[in-house]
């Protein structure tokens, strides 16, 4: 049931999009009024005709009369329930029950809604006014129950139950999941969970402060014996007499840096795909810590799984990382100087294959935006300076030229220009760079010997590097990330949000696909297993008869299938260890495994038209068809150790700091 207006107070601009106006009564017979299947829409409502052996006539809202199985003929609820916010709370709950209190909240922008203990969020594709600080401010400390579904809701909920619990375990650990297909809205929510600790912990400050500057000259500390409060309120610095030491000149507070660290790692790990124009191609944890009072005192975070294959290829209808586009906007002429590149993306094999502009996404705001957030982490004019300068390398990287010696399998460059400007930017001898991608030095036993190496070679050689350039650059970032974010503060606890890659069904799936989807598989399994077992907890509170499922274990055997002995991880490594291997015997020792013998595992129709695939995998989302080209080459990756070799010699100090192990 809907609470009374008050609860709306203080949420201003906000408050239409979060909660409206008792749904007004309507005609409405009971035993009638029901939803039934749809070929295309999935399910429509309608009016019950009759019924006879097992069958029931309806009269759907479309006009049509259907004749249906009468178990798939659905009650609907009563008016009362229209829009309701909780759908725990629906008299009859059910798949269509759901999808339509959703589908009809969200013609109304109202996108948050409750079922349970779980807060469904609908990607409204434009931004509403329902985040800023008044909204914020309105959430603190309200029980879920005292205002209208919010993600502020579920964060601060978190916040006030770790403080709780406190009280009686050592660490309590709140943990926030959001769990979606790519596309769906978890990492926009992510960052509106960091948005939240951030402000209640500034809001704190800034009362505090009030209170301090109105007791000048008293102890604003309470004595030793005085308990703290129950809630206190968050705060992110305490005070030391030690001075801190000189920070960079557009250094932020904590709060300010927790948030900054989003724009940062989205420049260099989101990107357009077919689904999404801010698509993460990377999985983080990201942990907000906080002091024994519940005063925010550090954050860290941990990613996984970079896509660094889209360093170097991008589908037609996708791009490259933002960053590159950033870059190439001329928002900052000095570094396309500094990087000596053009403005022109097509300029640039490694960033032109897909689309190089995105209609929601204004690169050359972006630009400052992620200059701005590294000057805020504290990053060194060394440091920024040393991320673009590689950035602009790969670039030149994916321009260099090879051709065939005459008469001879041996590559060699056709000119030098983009070698030339890559080895500068990476502090290298460009001549040094091209004789060791075409000559490279290898160790046979226990001596070094000169390899030749065919155009193919050499192009797949730069690939590589490009890719792990990147990748280690992205990780060396994130560390940097986290040295601005750990103050050396006493803390007690932490909240940690978690935001991965979403399941991915494209026009062609590869190795990329899959390791995102295992990975979904897994999280949908934790979150399942997490979240049905503390809604049966709650039953069992209620005194409601109910027989345990663990609704984690529908996903097992797919999981099984990717990550078992024999399955297609293990076939896929033992592949690789062969010298004569293919794509073709790996297929046809996947078929010889699975083909009959795994539910989960089946052969793909190649229809006309569409991307060639060499098999299927039934995930919780989807059946999923994998292209399996390439992949044992980019499970092995191997790296021209000539080049690493360079690049541990090189003078940019960031380069030889990355390759140094």
């Amino acid at each position: 049931p809907r609470m009374a207006s008050g609860a709306l107070a203080g949420l201003g601009a906000a408050a239409p999009f979060l909660r409206q106006a008792e749904a007004q009564p309507r005609p409405f017979d009971p035993r009638a009024e029901c939803f039934v299947p749809h070929p295309r829409l999935e399910f429509v409502r309608g009016r019950l005709l009759g019924r006879q052996d097992g069958v029931a006539t309806v009269a759907t809202e479309l006009g049509e009369t259907v004749t249906v199985k009468e178990s798939d003929v659905h009650q609907q609820n009563p008016p009362k329930f229209d829009k309701i916010e909780d759908m725990a709370m629906l008299t009859f709950l059910h798949e269509p029950a759901v999808l339509f209190n959703l589908k009809e909240r969200y013609a109304a922008w109202m996108i948050y809604t409750y079922s349970g203990l779980f807060c469904v969020t609908v990607n409204p594709y434009k931004w509403l006014p329902v985040y800023d600080a008044e909204v914020v401010a309105a959430y603190r400390g309200k029980k879920r129950s005292e205002a209208p579904p919010h993600i502020f809701s579920i964060s601060d909920n978190a916040y006030q139950n770790m403080l709780t619990a406190a009280q009686m375990f050592s660490n309590p650990i709140p943990q926030l999941p959001p769990s979606g297909e790519s596309g769906a809205g978890k990492t926009v929510n992510t960052k509106r969970v960091i948005q939240y600790f951030a402000s209640i912990a500034a809001i704190g400050d800034r009362k505090k402060e009030a209170a301090n500057s109105s007791k000048v000259g008293l102890q604003a500390t309470p004595p030793p014996s005085c308990p703290p409060p129950p809630h206190p309120p968050a705060s992110p610095m305490v005070a030391t007499p030690h001075l801190p030491p000189p920070s960079p000149p557009h250094q932020g507070t904590l709060e300010d840096q927790i948030i900054q660290a989003n724009p940062a790692l989205e420049a260099f790990g989101n990107a357009k795909t077919v689904r999404n124009d801010n698509s993460s191609r990377f999985g983080k944890f990201i942990r907000i810590h906080f002091g024994a009072t519940g005063k925010l005192a550090s954050a860290d975070i941990e990613t996984y799984l970079l896509e660094k294959s889209r360093v170097i290829f991008q589908l037609k209808a996708e791009r490259n990382y933002h960053i590159f586009y950033q870059i190439l906007s001329n928002k900052k002429p000095e570094l396309l100087e500094m990087l000596l590149i053009t403005s022109n993306p097509y300029d640039y094999s490694y960033v032109s294959q897909g689309e190089v502009t995105v209609a929601s996404i204004d690169d050359a705001e972006e630009l400052l935006a992620t200059d701005s957030a590294f000057d805020v982490l504290g990053f060194t004019a060394e440091e920024k300076a040393g991320v673009y300068k590689l950035t602009g390398a790969i670039m030149h990287f994916g321009n260099m030229k090879f051709k065939q010696k005459q008469r001879e399998e041996q590559a060699e460059p056709d000119g030098t220009e983009d070698a030339d400007k890559s080895a500068y930017l990476m502090g290298l001898n460009s001549a040094d760079l091209l004789k060791g991608l075409c000559h490279p030095r290898v160790k046979v036993g226990n001596e070094y010997v000169t390899k030749g190496q065919n155009v193919q070679q050499v192009y797949y050689s730069i690939g590589a590097l490009a890719k792990s350039v990147y990748e280690k650059m992205f990780n060396w970032m994130v560390v940097r990330i986290n040295n601005s974010l750990e103050t050396k503060q006493p803390r007690q606890y932490f909240i940690g949000v978690l935001d991965i890659a979403g399941f991915e069904i494209f026009d062609f799936n590869s190795f990329e696909q899959l390791c995102i989807n295992f990975t979904n598989e897994k999280l949908q399994q934790f979150f399942n297993h997490h979240m049905f077992v503390l809604e049966q907890e709650e039953y069992k509170k209620e005194g409601i008869e109910w027989e345990f499922i663990d609704f984690g274990m529908d996903l097992q055997a797919c999981i099984d299938l990717i990550e078992k002995p024999m399955g297609i991880m293990s076939i896929l490594e033992e592949e690789c260890m062969f010298p004569k291997a293919s794509d073709m015997t790996f297929k046809a020792k996947l078929y010889d495994n699975h083909l009959g013998k795994s539910a989960n595992f089946g052969k793909p129709r190649n229809i006309k038209g569409k991307a060639e695939a060499h098999f299927s995998l039934v995930h919780y989302a989807g059946t999923v068809d994998y292209n399996i080209l390439g992949w044992l080459e980019k499970n092995k990756d191997p790296l021209n150790e000539t080049v690493v070799g360079l690049y541990q010699k090189s003078a940019l100090k960031l380069l030889a700091n990355l390759f140094s192990n």
